[in-house]
This record gives C-alpha cells, structure tokens and sequence, in this order.
C-alpha cells in the first residue's frame, strides 16, 4: 500500500486545488468523528483522504473504470455517472493504491450514495464528506451538531437534503440512498 505522502502526491496531481482541499479537510474531520465515536480512527483518515480520488475525472473515464472493474451500472448512474466516482475511486484506491481493507474500499465506494447496512466507517466517511469546514448550505450547522449527538440522525438529515438537492434538480435518485435512508430509519426505531 502507498505511503500517505504518495496518496497525497496523486491527489494533488490528480485533483484541481479546491477538490484536493476538501479531500484534506474530509480526512481531518472523519479523524475527529471517528475518535468521538470510537471507531478506527487510521481506516477514517485514510478512507477520507481518498474518498474523492476519482472526482475530477470524466463521466466517460468513470464508466469506463467501473465497468472494466465488473461493476454492473446501473440506468441512475449511466444517466448520472459522476455518481460513479466513489466506485471508480474504489477501484483506484484498490489497483492503483494497494488499499485492500475491504471496509476502507466500502467506505469510498458508498460515500456517495450511501447503502442499505452501511458501517460504522461508512457511515463517518458519508458524512464527514458532507459536513466538512469547508461545506457551506442550509442545514450544515445542523447536521455539524447532530454529528456528535446522534450519528444516525445526521445520516438521515444528509440522506433528506441529497434527496431534495436530486428532485430539485430533476434527477434520478440512486436506490441505494432511498435504501441507505429507510435502513438506517428502521434501525434507529429498535
């Protein structure tokens, strides 16, 4: 696996400054939400650090990733594939990288979309890619809050807010947020 300095080197190479930045800024705030909730704290750092690595590259480059790794697309995202940039980031991390923590790759393939049975990592990944210092819309306070207090609520007030940013827009919504959402909804009710 590569050092952190060389993950950093490629993100810097591979991402324009403001999405290297955020990629930063994700990894430190995924360290703190980890250690509040104590969760492992080096699989945060590193998920966060590489969360966006495949961001900046083409619709066209990211199916082409996905599928060359066997990732069956769906219609949502050959409609939208900058939904694939957390696959392809996936695959990236894996073949590129040399990251073969299956929880780490997790972590990177869903921080998009979310899933149903997300991890704990998973989750931290999600929403710290969400409430980093360096997001600003309605809401972040909220969810910056409610990180500390209730990690499931903030989950389903990120869920909500990507869902209403998706229909505002006129997109398709992934199945798998509507998954993520319901599931963490059910869990919370037991």
């Amino acid at each position: 696996m590569w050092s952190r300095d060389k993950i950093i080197e490629y993100l810097r190479n591979n991402l324009r400054h403001k999405r290297f930045e955020h990629s930063m800024s994700v990894m430190d705030t995924a360290v703190k939400i980890a250690k509040f909730h104590h969760a492992d704290v080096e699989k945060a750092r590193l998920a966060g650090l590489v969360h966006d690595c495949a961001k900046d590259k083409s619709g066209e480059e990211l199916l082409g990733i996905a599928s060359g790794a066997g990732y069956k697309i769906d219609e949502v995202c050959l409609d939208s594939p900058k939904l694939l940039h957390g696959v392809a980031g996936a695959v990236i991390a894996r073949d590129v990288m040399g990251i073969e923590d299956e929880d780490v790759l997790n972590a990177v393939m869903y921080h998009t979309t979310g899933r149903r049975g997300m991890s704990m990592l998973e989750k931290i990944i999600y929403i710290a890619d969400y409430v980093e210092p360096l997001r600003e819309f309605p809401g972040v306070d909220k969810m910056r809050h409610d990180v500390y207090q209730d990690l499931d609520k903030a989950m389903v007030h990120a869920f909500d807010s990507t869902i209403k940013y998706v229909i505002e827009r006129g997109q398709m919504i992934h199945p798998y947020s509507i998954e993520g959402r319901n599931h963490v909804i059910m869990e919370s009710r037991r």
